[in-house]
């Protein structure tokens, strides 16, 4: 290297900006799907409270919101509601491959097996690059890509249990149906109405890493089942979509009430992470918990009653040991004692989050396709200092 590369060179390390780690707080797009406001303890769908979506309006309404950036009138509703139901059902090519994606995935569970599935539906629709698809296409195939979801997560659960799948209903809404088919039976509207509350406020929350994924590979201009095969992959983390199931596997090792201080105690001492509490964006009370919190004290009972004062207690002992942060429970806290009450088998937990979330990813990678720019970023290299000689045996 000449001595004027070697300057333009470390001129240019010089004034490369720092970037934090994990890309934390960095501004890479403009968005008008929604945003979470850390501090404030508050986060929306397009202009609306996402919260006071999830109170007052049904799943496919809020779909409806995040695919076509509007809430739908009568009408829409129920054509949208139509529409999505007929889009269930997998194709017959599918139903005879599902079992053996179910043994051969059945030590990581029903999202690894999805990761498989999903790509066959995929291929199978012959889905095309967004890159080369119009507006209405784009929306078609995420619309098809999306309703595949439940049918292809509770049929994977079902066959990893020896059970025979169970075929979608277009009668039923979303979050009924997807109980529906995982149980094989029609489920307590009661029941239905909190999980369909649960899936809402988890649809979309900010530039994650499983949405960042997803719209990466958006901008690459692939399928749109490339881009959700992706953001799954990311889910599938333990620091992101895997914390509900853990929740309550903290509280089933606490065991009685008497014995939260010590556990949480011995934990926190040891720099162990208090699954369900905490959250890297937000400041103050997280909203999803504090909503799921109302609707598992709904249902009432001892596990509700045990959450509640288990809540209060960590929160009072991290306040001690921890002085000066904000560590209040997040969504995975209350979302697996309401997963819970509703008769969801834990293995399931992250599925039924994937299942919200699915169409929140699909909304941002039509956004990200509308803009046909790659997402490069660069990475400072800090390595031993090239070149080095090449060594000769």
């Amino acid at each position: 290297m000449s001595e004027e590369e070697t300057m333009h060179t470390t001129a240019e390390a010089i004034s490369a900006p720092a970037v934090p780690r994990g890309l934390a707080g960095v501004i890479v797009t403009d968005t008008g799907i929604g945003d979470v406001r850390g501090r404030e303890g508050f986060y929306h769908y397009r202009q609306y409270n996402a919260v006071e979506l999830a109170a007052n309006r049904s799943f496919e309404d809020v779909w409806h919101l995040m695919v076509h950036g509007r809430l739908p009138d009568a009408a829409e509703q129920a054509d949208f509601l139509a529409r999505t139901a007929a889009l269930r059902a997998l194709p017959a090519e599918m139903r005879s491959v599902l079992p053996a994606i179910s043994r051969a995935t059945s030590p990581s569970g029903p999202l690894a097996g999805l990761r498989t599935a999903l790509s066959m539906f995929g291929a199978l629709a012959g889905l095309s690059p967004v890159y080369d698809l119009d507006d209405e296409g784009r929306r078609n195939d995420a619309l098809a890509a999306c309703a595949v979801v439940p049918t292809l997560l509770t049929a994977l659960y079902r066959l990893g249990q020896g059970l025979a799948p169970v075929e979608p209903r277009t009668d039923l809404p979303y979050a009924a149906n997807y109980l529906y088919m995982l149980t094989g039976t029609e489920p307590d509207p009661g029941r239905a109405r909190a999980i369909e509350q649960y899936l809402i406020s988890t649809i979309d929350h900010g530039f994650n890493a499983s949405t960042f994924t997803g719209r990466v590979i958006a901008s690459t201009g692939a399928d749109v089942v490339a881009c959700l095969t992706g953001a799954i992959g990311a889910l599938s983390g333990p620091l992101h979509g895997g914390a509900p199931s853990r929740a309550l596997d903290a509280l089933d090792a606490i065991g009685t009430p008497d014995r939260i201080r010590p556990w949480v105690r011995e934990r926190v001492i040891a720099g162990d992470r208090i699954m369900g509490f905490g959250h890297p964006v937000y400041r103050t009370q997280d909203p999803r918990s504090q909503m799921l919190r109302t609707i598992a004290e709904g249902f009432g009972g001892p596990l509700v009653d045990f959450a509640v004062q288990m809540e209060a207690e960590v929160e009072q002992l991290l306040a001690e040991l921890k002085p000066g942060r904000e560590l209040h429970t997040n969504v995975e806290f209350y979302a697996g004692v309401v997963m819970e009450l509703c008769g969801l088998p834990r293995s399931m937990f992250t599925p039924t989050f994937c299942a919200a979330r699915v169409i929140g990813w699909s909304a941002n990678i039509l956004e990200q396709a509308a803009d046909s720019k790659i997402i490069r970023p660069a990475a400072r290299y800090a390595g031993p200092p090239p070149p080095q000689p090449v060594p000769v045996l």
